[in-house]
């Protein structure tokens, strides 16, 4: 008669064989005459999991534990079954219950670093790994525990650390390619983007349809603005991986860098068919529809978004700053920034500790700004004014730059900086702990919830001053934030109720402009003394609403023969938006619809403009200080919100308040009226360059030392507090 132990091992000869079937059925036999045998339930427990039945071996092991707890094998099954189901934390205990007894497992502790790591705790990973090493030195000849600590080391941004492990990786193993990609990931993570590259293509030629590595492979040459090839690496990367949405996102953020924005719409459309649910996709959907002046559809895109992943800051930030375009006061951009404040940046707070900084009132400030534009941008128009003359005996600046792809601004902002920091590879939390470190006093925020913000960094209050300015006069909603500059005009008595933060107005204006150029002149009137008159916009398309379009047609129905030089969508939307002129009853032929050119070729545009029109509820920022520059005037329509009321701030300084009109009305009387007067626009043509270098809105020495006065004043409460 066969005994169970016979059984058992005939079974197991089958099950080394690979025979699961004829496995089974011994197992089965054994368990048919000895229903709580430890052993053939965990045998079993094993095939099951070998054929993927993954519930029903969990079961059978579970059984054979609860039979023979004792036995660290059974739980050593139970752990890769559970890791296998995706349980990792409780494939972790099960690891963990093993070690309890014999901590001197060397493959327990590995398989609890893949748990571990699976659960998206690198550090507890690493350890892990670190102490299997130590038990067992052979795995470092391992190239399968190479990739995985190094791994671990790239999730905890150590990337030296798994840059080494991961070229031993690949010298134990030179056909993984797994290896190869890792290995990139670290290089790029070290900013190391050129040799990640190569290492890419290593690992596409080891596995021709390596979607994730021809998507990697597309950042980093998007990064050394090898555009071409990065569009073709994010194609390949959508037609491996049809199943994730990255590639096509990244795919179409490229397109949108380079201006081709019915292409990027129409892979996100394809996208979002595909996987309606990707919250990513419909935000940066709503961003390409920005951009092509649709608003409407640009905001439903956020709001969708928010609701599919309420986790998602920046798409909930796109809504913020969406919503200054479009609101008719500033009270619902100030509800939405206080619900973003709510869930992304509140729950950080706890996380805050106390600074250390000198409390000394009067000593020199460290004064930290942190953006991505530190470029050829307009944000240099006036970040450069005040970087040179701040006094660098009260102000020390630290600048934190998250910027791409540096250039001659950079270099000059960076010559002006007593610290510059490049931070773009450092996530949040690194960025918040190395201003820290820097012991700033006072943190400038540039940016908001524009496309380069880092509003988290800000949410862990790393400075004990901290300063929203410069990006968009609205409020960030953030308790984080201690104040947000403006000035008087901006911010008349009673706007402090628009702000989360407290209201700081500058002495005078909230912008310090530099042209950063002498060029071009500003030229004769294009109109001349009799000639039809061309009005103009150059403000982004977004900003031109219906109630925008309502005024300019008033005006130019009124002024005949007159045309619109505007900066509006370019592809199959720039017929969507030229209809709307022709449902106002202007004929489109009347306007030329312009696209983005460079700065000095964006200047001269202004030399066929004999007048300009605002925007509104959003006016013209540094597009009007641009129009005056080359001695354009702009007649501009005044809002309730801060964002509305620009074009007042700035006629003020140039005494030019009869421009600012207060109802639809008198922006048309205005403007026409304007129109109509040759004389005052030539005079005008010849000297606003002269009033504006004349005025507050250029004297950087004057706004630097009001800034400077406004930081004291902060810091010095900040002391006594």
């Amino acid at each position: 008669m066969t005994t169970s132990a016979e059984t058992l091992k005939r079974g197991g000869e089958r099950h080394a064989a690979g025979d699961l079937a004829g496995a089974r059925a011994h197992y089965l036999q054994v368990l048919g005459a000895e229903p709580k045998s430890a052993q053939a339930l965990f045998l079993l427990g094993i095939v099951e999991m070998q054929e993927g039945k993954l519930d029903a071996a969990l079961w059978r092991i579970e059984q054979a534990i609860a039979a023979a707890p004792e036995v660290t094998r059974y739980w050593y099954g139970c752990g890769e079954v559970l890791t296998r189901l995706g349980r990792f934390a409780d494939a972790a205990a099960a690891y963990r219950r093993i070690l309890a007894a014999e901590p001197a497992m060397a493959e327990a502790h590995y398989a609890l670093g893949v748990a571990l790591q699976s659960q998206g705790d690198p550090g507890g990973a690493a350890a892990a790994f670190l102490e299997a090493l130590r038990l067992r030195p052979e795995y470092r000849n391992d190239a399968g525990y190479s990739v995985n600590l190094g791994l671990a080391y790239c999730d905890l941004r150590q990337f030296a650390e798994a840059v080494a492990m991961l070229e031993q990786a690949t010298r134990l193993n030179p056909q993984l390619p797994e290896a190869a990609f890792n290995l990139a990931n670290a290089l790029a993570g070290a900013g190391r983007t050129l040799e990640a590259a190569e290492w890419y293509v290593r690992a596409i030629t080891l596995r021709p349809n390596y979607g994730a590595a021809f998507n990697n492979l597309g950042n980093v040459l998007r990064q050394e603005g090898e555009f071409k090839a990065a569009l073709e690496a994010f194609e390949q990367a959508e037609r491996a991986e049809p199943e994730s949405t990255a590639p096509a996102n990244n795919l179409a953020g490229l397109y949108r860098r380079l201006g081709r924005l019915d292409e990027a719409e129409t892979v996100l459309e394809r996208a979002l068919k595909a996987h309606p649910g990707s919250a990513a996709t419909l935000s940066n959907l709503g961003n390409v529809r920005k951009e092509n002046a649709d608003m409407t559809g640009a905001i439903e895109c956020f709001r969708r978004a928010v609701a599919l992943a309420p986790a998602d800051s920046i798409a909930h930030g796109n809504l913020v700053y969406s919503l200054t375009f479009v609101a008719a006061d500033a009270a619902p951009v100030l509800a939405e920034a206080r619900r973003w404040n709510e869930r992304h940046a509140a729950p950080l707070q706890p996380k805050a500790r106390a600074h250390r900084n000198d409390r000394t009132p009067g000593r020199r400030l460290r004064v930290g700004y942190v953006a991505g534009d530190f470029r050829e941008h307009c944000q240099s128009l006036f970040t450069v004014p005040l970087f040179t003359h701040h006094d660098r005996d009260a102000v020390e600046i630290f600048a934190y730059s998250s910027v791409e792809r540096p250039d001659a601004l950079t270099a000059r902002l960076r010559g002006l900086a007593g610290t510059w920091r490049e931070v773009r590879h450092l996530n949040d939390e690194e960025l918040a702990a190395l201003i820290r470190r820097d012991e700033v006093d006072v943190l400038v925020d540039l940016e908001m919830q524009m496309s380069n913000g880092r509003p988290l960094v800000f949410a862990r209050k790393p400075a004990p001053v901290q300063i929203a300015w410069l990006a968009y006069p609205s409020t960030t909603g953030m308790d984080a934030i201690d104040a947000v500059f403006s000035d008087p005009r901006l911010a008349p008595p009673g706007a402090e109720r628009d702000y989360a933060e407290r209201l700081v107005r500058l002495p005078d204006t909230f912008w310090c402009y530099d042209p950063l150029t002498d060029g071009p002149a500003a030229g004769g009137l294009p109109a001349g003394p009799s000639g039809p008159v061309t009005f103009g916009c150059l403000n982004a398309p977004y900003k031109i609403t219906e109630h925008t379009l309502r005024l300019w047609c008033g005006v130019l129905r009124s002024v005949p023969n007159s045309r619109l030089v505007v900066l509006g969508p370019t592809g199959r939307h720039q017929g969507d938006f030229l209809a709307r002129f022709a449902s106002a009853g202007i004929d489109p032929a009347r306007v030329t619809v312009q696209g983005f050119l460079p700065r000095t070729e964006y200047l001269e545009s202004y030399r066929r403009i004999d007048l300009a029109l605002d925007t509104f509820p959003y006016n013209g920022h540094t597009t009007s200080l641009d129009a005056y520059w080359m001695g354009v005037p702009v007649v501009t329509r005044v809002g309730p919100a801060a964002v509305g009321r620009a074009g007042l701030s700035q006629l003020h300084h140039l005494g030019l308040l009869d421009l600012a009109a207060d109802s639809d009305e008198g922006f048309v009387t205005q403007a026409v009226a304007l129109a109509h007067d040759r004389p005052r626009l030539a005079d005008l043509r010849q000297d606003l360059r002269a009033r504006m270098q004349k005025s507050p809105l250029m004297d950087a020495p004057r706004f630097a030392r009001g800034v400077e006065s406004a930081y004291r004043a902060l810091w010095r409460e900040w002391c006594a507090s």
